[in-house]
């Protein structure tokens, strides 16, 4: 899972966009997320960093218009799963893929945290 292009196309509002992309020997799939100001990704990874230790059940996130969901469950062993989707946009809705990518509870939680609140701040002009 890759995201790309932070960009605010409208300056007097709080409007966020940027690409999601998953790539494999199957093929590519990519679409733009719309998001007001980030819809709190920054703070649902840095929940998750924070939770080390685990949470019971899963821990949901989606952008504004569901174009991009996020799964987390905390499992034995002190690892995190995170399911990815990406979407069609409405109204259609065709078409989703899901991915899984798992994550060492900690440091690299906290790394990965990091890293999407730099990506949500490095608006590009």
């Amino acid at each position: 899972m890759s995201l790309s292009g932070p960009t605010q196309p409208y300056e007097d509002e709080p409007t966020l966009d940027f690409l999601v992309r998953a790539d494999g020997p199957w093929g590519s799939v990519e679409t733009s997320v719309r998001t007001w100001n980030g819809d709190g990704l920054d703070a649902f990874f840095a929940s998750l960093a924070e939770d080390f230790r685990g949470w019971a059940g899963a821990r949901t996130w989606h952008s504004l218009s569901y174009d991009l969901t996020l799964s987390a469950e905390h499992h034995p062993g002190g690892h995190v799963h995170l399911t990815w989707g990406i979407h069609d946009r409405a109204p259609s809705e065709e078409w989703h893929f899901e991915v899984t990518t798992v994550h060492a509870a900690g440091e690299d939680m906290r790394s990965l945290a990091g890293e999407i609140r730099t990506f949500l701040t490095s608006v590009a002009d």
